[in-house]
């Protein structure tokens, strides 16, 4: 490649990538931020929660590629700048992981973990009815990549799982609900609710008063996706209400989570620091070496988001 890649994220993931992308290419000029050398030396940046405004002042930058499967942190104001490709992860560890923590939070709650936790710690000997598998009901927001496996994975459990997305998509086993006009009967046949969106202009917010209102009476929600879609209190309402049975949480708006916050002692909420899924180096690094090749070679790129959209 003609001209060098900046990396940017935590001083120990910069290192990790660095050892990762040099083991494929050698002979790879890479920077790391904020050693970033001559600016014009930068025609592609590998990055994570970089300063939005600082990725101006590259003036031969070409493509932007993101850590992660998400891609919001790269739309922050300004957003990136004009004409510059913007690059998205997609690996199988990453995906792997995601549908993980998928299936755990789903089966803890319908397998009623916490009610017989709870039961553990006084002492009481009581066998509740038992779940039944075919009759619950899955609502996964989004069927990308990471909704898609997930919807699959739970399928096979012998769940009842639909997908709500923006566009029609064909899972096999899976029932497809599209659009606004699809999203009320989506809801009102969900017993547990996973939100996998990307987060958008479009999304933001969605996670609200009106979505938990028309879930059933009882349904549990898991938020995997991003902090920005759920409105925090009409959440608190919905559970404190009796609406909403519970919910299970990875993300947040604020990260970390300050240490006054509700969600923190709330009986109902089962909370994790952001890690229901995290990206591999090793596992991700020759995808970034494939497309630094293909900018080389004037070849399109994999994995490219579309600006509009936001993924």
């Amino acid at each position: 490649m003609s001209g060098a890649l900046l990396l940017s994220s935590s001083p120990k993931s910069m290192a990790t990538w660095r050892r990762e992308l040099l083991a494929l290419a050698p002979d790879l000029d890479l920077r790391l931020y904020p050693e970033t050398g001559a600016a014009e030396d930068i025609v592609a940046a590998l990055t994570w929660n970089h300063p939005p405004e600082d990725l101006f002042r590259y003036p031969n930058l070409k493509v932007l590629i993101s850590m992660g499967a998400g891609v919001d942190h790269l739309f922050r104001p300004p957003g990136p700048p004009p004409g510059v490709a913007i690059v998205r992860l997609v690996d199988r560890l990453l995906t792997s992981a995601m549908s993980e923590y998928v299936l755990l939070a789903v089966l803890r709650h319908h397998r009623q973990a916490e009610i017989y936790r709870a039961q553990q710690r006084t002492r009481i000997w009581h066998e509740l009815p038992p779940p039944d598998t075919e009759r619950t009901r899955i609502g996964i927001m989004g069927l990308g990549v990471l909704g898609t496996d997930a919807a699959r994975k739970l399928a096979t459990l012998g769940f009842q799982v639909a997908g709500w997305s923006r566009r029609p998509k064909s899972v096999e086993g899976v029932e497809s609900f599209v659009g606004r006009e699809g999203l009320t009967p989506f809801l009102a046949r969900t017993d547990i609710l996973v939100c996998l969106l990307p987060l958008t202009s479009e999304t933001r917010g969605i996670l609200n008063r009106d979505t938990f209102a028309r879930l059933p009476k009882g349904a549990y929600v898991i938020n995997v996706a991003r902090g920005g879609h759920l409105v925090e209190d009409d959440l608190l309402d919905a559970l404190d209400s009796g609406h909403l049975s519970g919910a299970t949480l990875d993300v947040f708006e604020t990260e970390p989570l300050p240490g006054e916050h509700p969600f923190w002692g709330h009986p109902k909420i089962i909370l994790t620091p952001h890690i229901a899924s995290a990206t591999v180096p090793r596992s991700c690094a020759p995808q970034v070496i494939e497309n630094l090749r293909r900018l080389a070679a004037g070849e399109p790129l994999l994995n490219t988001v579309d600006p509009v959209a936001g993924y």
